[in-house]
């Protein structure tokens, strides 16, 4: 199993969002130089939720601060960019990385209604406005003319320069946040990446995942193959015992969930709008706000066998977020590095059998 640290800082105000985008570049350094196989990015706007916002830039930025680890988007909210700027900015750094992008792609948020509003888009074309964003990119990797008329882009270009350092094209992968998209992401034959769901959720839809590419006329090895492909998503805090752990962990976490909450609640209250009906008062939040199936929290013999139960699903690639709401870079260094030095080397070491479908 790779793992990877997802890089998703909250910044608590206005002021503060310049110190966190420089400790999360320092971040982004020693998870390279702890040797960390990728570090992800994340995409949201105007509310503090991801501090660097936007993806791509600081994919730039990445590409020249660190050497070895792979750069992905977890991922980047396709409706809110136009193709072929996307196209132009993947490809500059994909040179500038040497191959190091992962392209992450996905609809875009489902909960924050203010990140299509900020740019003029409705929200109920995002996914659309993704297919076909996808389908322009795609085909301006190949080089040559262009010429597209869509239902939102009507396009014509001589060719796209610079061409992709990558051939055909940069990896790319989509995210599903249920089962319905994973299962539609199956069906094309392809790789997904998996956002935080409990570890019996997680289970079900890797087994789902294989049956349906069983289902396509895939042979063990290719399906095997593909499930590698895969990531899911854990937050995760390291430290020497489980005590000093959740004395730091739980809080943080906690913190982080009841921000964003307070965040779309009061935009709910000043525009009676939102992408998804407002949960009622009172209502059991879901599996990835909870501490009980979102958070991984412990010293090193702890975090290492809870992240057992993903490793038996055979799952490829671990997507870890490691600073949580206020936590300090320090802690967060500090729970980065225990990770490395003490949890990798016993995941490694127990290789149990994986659960097969």
């Amino acid at each position: 199993m790779r793992f990877s640290n997802f890089l998703f800082p909250d910044s608590p105000s206005p002021a503060e969002d310049g110190r966190v985008i420089d400790e999360t570049l320092q971040e982004a350094v020693l998870t390279d130089r702890l040797g960390f196989d990728t570090i992800w990015l994340a995409e949201h706007h105007f509310d503090g939720i991801c501090a660097y916002v936007d993806p791509v830039s600081f994919a730039a930025a990445l590409a020249v601060a660190t050497k070895r680890a792979r750069i992905g988007f977890a991922v980047a909210q396709m409706a809110l960019h136009h193709p072929i700027r996307m196209a132009e900015q993947v490809a500059l750094i994909d040179h500038i990385s040497k191959g190091r992008l992962i392209v992450g792609l996905g609809r875009g948020t489902a909960y924050n209604i203010y990140d299509y509003q900020g740019f003029g888009i409705d929200h109920t074309e995002a996914q659309a406005r993704f297919e076909e964003a996808e389908a322009i990119m795609l085909a301006a990797w190949k080089g040559g003319p262009l010429h597209h008329q869509g239902r939102f882009f009507n396009l014509r270009l001589p060719a796209l320069r610079p061409g992709t350092y990558t051939k055909p094209h940069p990896y790319v992968i989509r995210a599903a946040a249920t089962e319905h998209g994973m299962q539609e992401i199956a069906r094309r034959g392809q790789p997904f990446m998996m956002n935080v769901q409990s570890n019996e959720t997680t289970s079900e839809r890797m087994q789902l995942y294989r049956r349906t590419l069983h289902g396509l006329g895939m042979d063990d090895a290719a399906v095997a193959g593909l499930v590698d492909q895969c990531w899911v998503w854990r937050n995760v805090f390291v430290a020497e015992t489980d005590t000093e752990a959740e004395r730091i962990g739980v809080p943080a976490f906690v913190s982080m969930h009841e921000r964003r909450v307070e965040m779309r609640n009061r935009v709910y209250r000043e525009q009676g709008e939102s992408i998804l009906p407002m949960p009622p008062a009172g209502a059991t939040p879901p599996p990835h706000a909870t501490v009980q199936h979102a958070l991984v929290c412990g010293s090193p013999a702890t975090v290492t066998e809870k992240l057992a139960a993903i490793q038996t699903t055979g799952v490829g690639g671990l997507i870890i977020q490691f600073r949580l709401g206020p936590m300090s870079y320090e802690q967060t260094a500090s729970s980065l590095t225990m990770f490395r030095d003490k949890v990798m080397p016993a995941l490694a070491a127990a290789r149990p059998p994986v659960i097969a479908a």
